[in-house]
C-alpha cells in the first residue's frame, strides 16, 4: 500500500533523448501525502520533491522525479491528516483522551492551534440505499452502518430512516432536505415563496446536483465555472433525535453572514471559530447568543460569484468555521431543510433570497428620519421640555418614542398617572408634524385581578402552558414597584421575591393574533380621551422571549429539553437553556392546532409576534407605520424591522454597528440601525459626535439611552 513499482522488462535500453518521468498523478487519495521516497535497487535517492494534495478531487500529484527510461524504481509515500482537515469528534466542552477514543476516534494535541485534538478518522456510518432522479429532483433512502455507531444514550443514536429529498425548484434556487420518513419530526412553520411544482429547466439551472453514495454525501456545483459550492462527503454526518450535525466544504474562505451575534468583522475569520444561535436577551457581546436567529451565509467564490445558504432550523445550534475551508452545523432538533440560492452576484443573492423568505416591508418616509428615546423619562412633562429643547436648539427629528415608563406598574396597555398628559402630548407633536412610537413588551402581568389585557387573554386561551394541561406557564419579568431594581448582584433572588408573575402569550395561535390587535386597537382608540394613545409605530421589546427569573417561577419540570446531551457553544454553556427565558417543555399550539414544544419554536417568539403586530398596528392606525422588534428569524423584514439592542457607549461598538447593519441587510431586513451613542454607560463628547454623523446613515437612526 502506498507504493508504486517501476519495473524495466527492458532496461538495456537507453534512450537518445534522455527522456525521464517528472511527475506522478495519484487519484483518490483520502489524506495528503506526508514525504515520498523513491529508491533504485534498494538504494534511496536523494531527489527533491514537491507534492500538492486537493482534498475535494482526493487528487494527488508528485513533483521534481527523475525517472530515467528503462530504469527500474520505487517510489513510496507516507499520508498524514492535515490539521486543517481535521473535523472535531468531540464539540462538547472539556475533550479528554479518553472519552474521545470511547467514540472511536483519533486524539492528537496540536500546539498553538485552535484545531481539534479529537477528530474523525473514519467515514461517515451512511450510505445510499436506493436513488431515483427525475426532471425536478433526487429522492434518495439512506442505510445505516451500525458498527460505525457511537452513542452513550438514546437522543443521540443516530436515525437508520433517513430520506434525502433534493428538488429544482427554480434555475436560481434548490433545497435539498434530510428527514426522517419513518417518524415525523417538528419542522419550522416559517412559510416560504416557493414555486407549487418546480419551475426550473436542465438546460438553464445554474447547478448540478451529485449524490455520493458511500459514505453518503451531496455535492453541488456551479455549472458555469464547475466550481463545487457544497460537499458534505465527509464523516461528521450524523442525525440523532438531540444531536444533527453535517459538515460541508466551501468554495473560498470569503463567508459572511450567520447571527444574531457580535461579529468584529463582516466577512468571517476561518481560523476555528465557533458561532451560537439561540435567542436571548443578550446585549452584544463577542462569542454571545443574542437577540435574533439567522441561519444564513452568503459565499463568495474565488471567482467572484456569489451564493447563499439557508438552513430552515429553529432549533439551538452552532456553527464551526475552519480554514479548509469548511462549515459544520450542529443543531439539536427538527431536520436538515436547506435552500441554496445561486446568485451569482452578491446582489442577486439577496434579491433571490428575499425573494424566498419574502420581501423587506417598505416603512413610511416619516420613519427614515431622525429618531429620539429614552429609558427613564420621569413623566410626560419631561417628554414634553425635550421636544421644546430640541426645537431651541434647532436640531431636526421626526420621531418622539415611550419606554416602558409610561405604563401603570410595567403593564402593557395601561398609562401610568406620571404621564397622564401622554394622550395630549402625543397628539399636540402630532398636529406638528411629528410622529411617536410606543413601546410593548410581551410579557403580560398576572399580579393584578383587575387587568383587563390578563383577563381577556385568559378568557381567549392564548398563554403558553405547561405540556399536556391547562395550567398556564408564569414567569417574572418587572417588577410590581414603579422604581424596579434592575441592578443588582443576584437578580435572580430579587425577581424571584418582588417580580411580578407574568405570563406569556403564544402567537402562534389566530386567537392571541386577535387578542393582541384588540388589545392594541382599544388603547389607541379608546373613547376615553385620557387613556387613548395615537401611536404611529410599535416598539416591541424582550420578545426572545425574555425573562427576569430562569425558567419559570416554579422551576422546570423536563430536564432533558432543558439541559439536553449537546449544548451548542451559546454564552453561558454550562447553565440551561432556560437561561433568561421560560422552560423549554413549555407548550404552544401552531395556528393548526398542532402542539409544539418551546424547545423547538422558542427562536420563533419573536418572529410569531412580530408577525401579529403589523397587521394590529395598520388596524388601529389605518397607515402603514413601522414595527421594530429585538427578535429577528429568516422572514421577519416581511413586517419590521430592527435595532441592535443594548448596546455601549463604547467607540467599538460605533464601529461594529456597521457590521450589524451590513449582516441584517443580508438577512432581508435592512431598516435597521443601532442605538446610536450607545444605550449603557454615560458616552464622550467626540464619541457621540461621531455616532451622529455615523447614525445620519443608518436606514433606522435612533440615539437611545438608559435611565441615570
Amino acid at each position: 500500500q502506498n507504493v508504486l513499482q517501476m519495473t524495466a522488462t527492458h532496461s538495456n535500453y537507453a534512450d537518445p533523448n534522455n527522456l525521464k518521468f517528472e511527475e506522478i498523478k495519484i487519484l483518490g487519495l483520502s489524506q495528503e501525502i506526508a514525504s515520498v521516497s523513491v529508491s533504485q535497487n534498494n538504494v534511496v535517492q536523494g531527489s527533491v520533491l514537491n507534492t500538492t494534495y486537493d482534498p475535494v478531487t482526493k487528487v494527488a500529484i508528485i513533483r521534481g522525479l527523475q525517472l530515467e527510461l528503462g530504469r527500474s524504481y520505487t517510489v513510496s509515500w507516507s499520508l498524514r491528516l492535515n490539521v486543517n482537515e481535521r473535523f472535531d469528534c468531540y464539540p462538547s466542552p472539556d475533550p479528554t483522551q479518553a472519552n474521545c477514543e470511547q467514540l472511536g476516534c483519533s486524539w492528537e494535541v496540536v500546539p498553538n492551534s485552535n484545531a481539534p485534538s479529537c477528530y474523525y478518522n473514519s467515514n461517515n456510518p451512511y450510505s445510499v440505499e436506493s436513488i431515483n432522479y427525475s426532471s425536478t429532483g433526487i429522492v434518495a433512502t439512506l442505510g445505516l452502518d451500525s458498527a460505525k455507531v457511537r452513542a452513550d444514550q438514546a437522543a443521540t443514536t443516530p436515525i437508520s430512516t433517513l430520506r434525502l429529498e433534493v428538488k429544482y425548484h427554480r434555475n436560481d434556487m434548490l433545497q435539498f432536505k434530510i428527514s426522517d420518513y419513518q417518524n415525523p419530526r417538528y419542522e419550522v412553520p416559517v412559510p416560504l415563496n416557493l414555486p407549487s411544482s418546480p419551475t426550473s429547466t436542465s438546460q438553464d439551472r445554474l447547478y448540478e446536483v451529485a449524490v455520493q453514495i458511500k459514505p453518503f454525501g451531496i455535492q453541488i456545483r456551479r455549472k458555469s465555472t464547475g466550481t463545487v459550492i457544497w460537499d458534505s462527503s465527509l464523516p461528521t454526518f450524523t442525525f440523532s433525535d438531540m444531536f444533527i450535525q453535517i459538515s460541508t466544504r466551501l468554495a473560498s474562505q470569503y463567508i459572511y453572514g450567520f447571527g444574531e451575534t457580535e461579529h468584529p468583522t463582516f466577512r468571517h475569520d476561518m481560523n476555528w471559530h465557533t458561532w451560537g444561535m439561540f435567542t436571548r436577551d443578550q446585549p452584544p457581546t463577542y462569542k454571545m447568543n443574542s437577540y435574533g436567529f439567522q441561519p444564513f451565509y452568503m459565499a463568495l467564490e474565488e471567482d467572484g460569484n456569489a451564493h447563499g445558504v439557508l438552513l430552515l432550523n429553529s432549533n439551538a445550534m452552532d456553527v464551526t468555521f475552519q480554514p479548509t475551508p469548511a462549515l459544520t452545523y450542529r443543531t439539536i432538533g427538527g431536520i436538515l431543510d436547506f435552500y441554496m440560492v445561486l446568485g451569482p452576484t452578491p446582489e442577486l443573492v439577496v434579491q433571490e433570497y428575499t425573494e424566498l423568505v419574502g420581501r423587506p416591508v417598505m416603512p413610511p418616509y416619516w420613519s427614515l428620519g431622525f429618531q429620539l428615546c429614552r429609558y427613564g423619562y420621569a413623566n410626560d412633562s419631561e417628554i414634553a421640555q425635550l421636544v421644546e429643547d430640541m426645537k431651541a436648539a434647532q436640531i431636526p427629528y421626526d420621531v418622539q418614542y415611550s419606554d416602558i415608563d409610561y405604563m401603570n406598574q410595567k403593564m402593557d396597555f395601561t398609562v401610568s398617572p406620571k404621564f397622564s398628559g401622554l394622550p395630549a402630548l402625543i397628539n399636540k407633536i402630532k398636529a406638528e408634524g411629528m410622529r411617536f412610537v410606543l413601546i410593548l413588551d410581551p410579557a403580560i402581568s398576572a399580579n393584578d385581578s383587575t387587568y383587563p389585557a390578563f383577563n381577556r387573554g385568559v378568557a381567549d386561551d392564548v398563554f403558553m402552558k405547561w405540556p399536556d394541561s391547562n395550567e398556564i406557564l408564569y414567569s417574572k419579568v418587572l417588577s410590581k414597584e414603579e422604581n424596579s431594581i434592575l441592578y443588582v448582584v443576584d437578580a435572580q433572588f430579587v425577581f424571584s421575591l418582588y417580580g411580578a408573575h407574568s405570563a406569556f402569550p403564544d402567537f402562534f395561535r389566530d386567537s392571541t393574533a386577535e387578542w393582541w390587535k384588540r388589545e392594541i386597537v382599544e388603547v389607541y382608540n379608546n373613547p376615553n380621551t385620557s387613556a387613548s394613545l395615537k401611536f404611529d409605530g410599535l416598539w416591541i421589546d424582550m420578545n426572545e422571549p425574555a425573562a427576569f427569573v430562569n425558567g419559570s417561577a416554579d422551576g422546570c419540570r423536563n430536564d432533558i429539553l432543558n439541559n439536553p446531551p449537546y449544548k451548542p457553544h451559546l454564552g453561558y454553556r454550562s447553565e440551561p437553556l432556560y437561561l433568561k427565558t421560560v422552560c423549554m417543555e413549555a407548550q404552544q399550539s401552531l395556528a393548526d392546532g398542532t402542539p409544539v414544544r418551546h424547545y423547538d419554536v422558542h427562536s420563533l417568539y419573536g418572529w410569531s409576534q412580530t408577525k401579529a403586530t403589523l397587521p394590529a398596528l395598520q388596524s388601529a392606525t389605518n397607515e402603514r407605520g413601522i414595527v421594530i422588534t429585538r427578535s429577528t428569524y429568516p422572514s421577519s423584514g416581511r413586517w419590521a424591522g430592527h435595532w441592535l439592542g443594548d448596546n455601549k457607549a463604547t467607540w467599538d461598538q460605533l464601529s461594529k454597528s456597521i457590521v450589524g447593519m451590513m449582516e441584517f441587510s443580508l438577512f432581508g431586513i435592512p431598516y435597521t440601525g443601532a442605538d446610536i451613542c450607545g444605550f449603557f454607560y454615560d458616552a464622550e463628547y467626540e464619541m457621540c459626535l461621531r455616532w451622529m454623523q455615523l447614525g445620519a446613515f443608518y436606514p433606522y437612526s435612533r440615539n437611545h439611552n438608559q435611565k441615570g
